[in-house]
């Protein structure tokens, strides 16, 4: 029987199941898929109490994006602007610009709101 999540020990409990389900890859409007459907929701729930998100680093995350894509900082002046520009942006003393989060957007394949700290 699935109950709200309280405890530690039902969250792990209950992410263990959603392990166990996701091993069986079950079907929609099964009862092993309506089941993972209905712990999943209850674990975002404990986790959204108990574990709540920061807002994301834009920039940590392009640093990301560049060491896996391979990209040096020069590879960003198309998309940010000069040299120092760039600099300047990865070293925080600049903030993204929205034209300059649609180009790294649309250039680099990165999701907008990942790119505006939400």
């Amino acid at each position: 029987m699935i109950k709200v999540i309280r405890t530690e020990a039902q969250y792990d409990d209950a992410l263990e199941r959603v392990y166990e389900l996701l091993q069986l890859h079950p079907a929609l409007n099964t009862p092993e898929g309506d089941e993972l459907d209905l712990l999943v929701t209850l674990v975002e729930a404990y986790e959204a109490v108990h574990y709540p998100m920061t807002a994301s680093d834009p920039v940590r995350y392009l640093k990301n994006k560049m060491q896996q894509l391979g990209l040096h900082q020069s590879d960003l002046v198309p998309f940010i602007g000069d040299k120092t520009q760039v600099s300047k942006v990865l070293n925080h003393k600049r903030d993204l610009t929205l034209p300059m989060i649609k180009r790294l957007s649309k250039g680099l394949n990165i999701p907008i709101q990942r790119l505006v700290g939400v």
